[in-house]
């Protein structure tokens, strides 16, 4: 393009092509921006979901501390404090990330002439809801991005955050690389480094922002970790987990641009919004490391010594029962404690205890439908009695068999037709055919059909001791595969094509629920209009016929006529008419 060698007609045509290319690059259409808009109120939803859950792992602690008391808790509690203290730490590095990353929202949005001083929670004509708040540190700044009227504005972002150059980016970019860098670097050392036990352990990271792809990005992290002073036994994952989940590669190619950098290839030319979204994804980043990192913590102490603020109870077993069966049902709060083990009544049967926080109700099924009621209680702390009332109802069936064909109402020849028995009742199901062989695959039989016009499939139980018993024998009519349709490109025969499509295909469209394979063995094209001998070739390439293809007027009807093979062997004659 302009080169050289080239014409004067053709470096005008060049310098044309680039300028509508540029501005094509400006005229971001208002449906792009509004599902940045949606991506970023998305992500914002998300981050406050991960703040309340890391947040709700510091706060068990919290009150696992309120609820420790007396002499013999001592050391207990000075475990508590001592992981509340490190989830402070956490807290601390995590709040000052979040608000480093805010600070270059409102910068960009302020010098692209936005108000950010103006806070209305949930008022739509604001673009500010809520602003920063220390007691809630953690918690970026609540924004809607529908109230900016600069949405598509990028060269504020493009400016301040990468500089001049997307490859060694100097702009506010290149900090909150080093910043969000240093993060997880601050975040893994919190989490791995501590004395526990008598013993003390240390992980201090290095950086790691080159590597070929995901495998060799968790081989080179898992030794450094390895390679460590880490708990090897107890935290080497997550010290793997958090480091991965917040490392980007730093140099890439983009567009045949090699060596840019990562804040160049995210931010360069992104419109407003878009770059407020890439910053919240960021921040979405750092709230899910965080709430890894502190229910590690939270982890590495005993908060299930019935410190519940809220308990359920919890009935479980088979909602379908043969008459005469013995069932078990099981019974239990959701959440136990280990050394408090509930009491459990029914109304039905006899109740056992196996001592795991479960109550294991027995009985006899009989009738159409049983329905079980009864109690469980568990004490608390103080040795208060809680109860509460649990039902379960089940259904009686009677040994009964049936066959189910989820694909298919018919047998196909040469085709794996899937079929799924059931003999319920009994501990094993066994299927038979008769006018067609039947294999065992997985889960499923495959039954392929014979020439004959009709095949019986017969479901039986077994018994443990080796019984058989037939419970049903079904006919099935006996058909062969019905034909494909013909594909060019992705016009189905009949609908307008694409002259510069190079492939034809042979397949069955959605309404055939059928998983068979068709290939092309050949074809020949007819154009109207056409002169000479018609174009045609092996296979489904149809690159012999692009000239001719190419030369046909607009609205020209082409047809195709192939053979096709399918998995059954059959070759058929299948033709196609598409408008062009």
């Amino acid at each position: 393009m302009a080169g050289g060698k080239e014409t004067p007609r053709q470096k005008m045509i060049g310098m044309m092509y680039l300028v509508l290319t540029a501005l094509l690059a400006l005229n971001v259409s208002k449906s792009i921006l509004d599902a940045f808009v949606s991506i970023e109120e998305n992500i914002q939803k998300a981050n406050i979901v991960q703040v309340d859950r890391g947040t709700g792992f510091y706060n068990d602690v919290r009150s696992e501390i309120s609820a420790t008391k007396g002499e013999d808790q001592k050391a207990k509690k000075k475990k508590l404090e001592y992981v509340v203290a490190q989830m402070d730490k956490i807290d601390k590095i995590t709040g000052e990330m979040i608000k480093k990353i805010d600070d270059i929202k409102m910068d960009i949005m302020t010098k692209s002439g936005e108000d950010v001083k103006t806070v209305k929670n949930k008022d739509h004509a604001v673009i500010i809801w809520t602003k920063y708040n220390k007691d809630q540190q953690t918690l970026p700044v609540r924004m809607n991005l529908t109230a900016v009227q600069a949405k598509d504005q990028y060269d504020v972002p493009m400016h301040e955050i990468i500089g001049e150059n997307i490859k060694n980016p100097t702009g506010s970019g290149l900090k909150l690389w080093n910043d969000f860098n240093g993060y997880r670097n601050k975040l893994v050392e919190l989490t791995g480094s501590y004395e526990w036990g008598g013993k003390k352990f240390s992980i201090k990271p290095k950086s790691i922002n080159t590597f070929k792809d995901n495998k060799d990005l968790t081989a080179k992290v898992r030794k450094m970790v390895e390679g460590s002073d880490g708990n090897h036994k107890e935290d080497d994952q997550v010290l793997q987990d958090l480091y991965m989940m917040l490392t980007k590669q730093e140099k890439s190619e983009v567009h045949e641009v090699e060596g840019v950098h990562w804040i160049g290839s995210t931010f360069d030319h992104a419109p407003l919004v878009a770059a407020l979204a890439s910053l919240s994804s960021m921040q979405q980043d750092i709230l899910s490391a965080r709430a890894l990192a502190l229910a590690h913590w939270k982890g590495k102490v005993s908060t299930g010594e019935y410190s519940f603020n809220k308990i359920m109870p919890l009935a479980y077993g088979p909602a379908v029962a043969n008459a005469g069966d013995e069932v078990e049902l099981q019974v239990m709060m959701a959440a136990f404690d280990s050394d408090n083990q509930p009491t459990v009544t029914s109304s039905t049967g006899a109740v056992t205890y196996p001592g795991n926080g479960q109550g294991i109700v027995k009985f006899k099924a009989g009738g159409a439908t049983m329905n079980l009621t009864g109690t469980v209680s568990i004490k608390n702390k103080s040795g208060v009695a809680k109860t509460e009332n649990w039902n379960h109802e089940i259904t009686i069936m009677k040994p009964s068999g049936s066959i189910e064909l989820p694909e298919l109402n018919v047998l196909y020849r040469g085709y794996a037709n899937k079929v799924d028995p059931t003999a319920s009742g009994y501990p094993f199901t066994v299927l038979t055919g008769s006018g067609c062989t039947v294999s065992k695959s997985g889960d499923l039989y495959i039954a392929k059909p014979g020439g004959g016009k009709v095949a019986y499939l017969t479901v039986s139980g077994k018994t443990a001791d080796g019984k058989t018993v037939q419970l049903k024998k079904q006919e099935y009519r006996v058909s062969n595969l019905p034909d494909p349709e013909l594909y060019w490109g992705a016009a189905k025969n009949g609908q307008k094509g694409s002259k510069y499509e190079t492939k034809l295909f042979a397949k069955y469209p959605p309404e055939i629920p059928l998983k068979a394979s068709f290939k092309i063995v050949k074809w020949e094209c007819q154009v109207p209009g056409a002169l000479g001998k018609l174009p045609s070739g092996p296979g489904g390439n149809i690159s012999a016929a692009s000239g001719l293809l190419k030369a046909a007027k607009p609205g020209s009807v082409v047809s195709f006529v192939c053979t096709v093979v399918g998995p059954d062997g059959i070759r058929r004659k299948k033709a196609g008419a598409f408008k062009i």
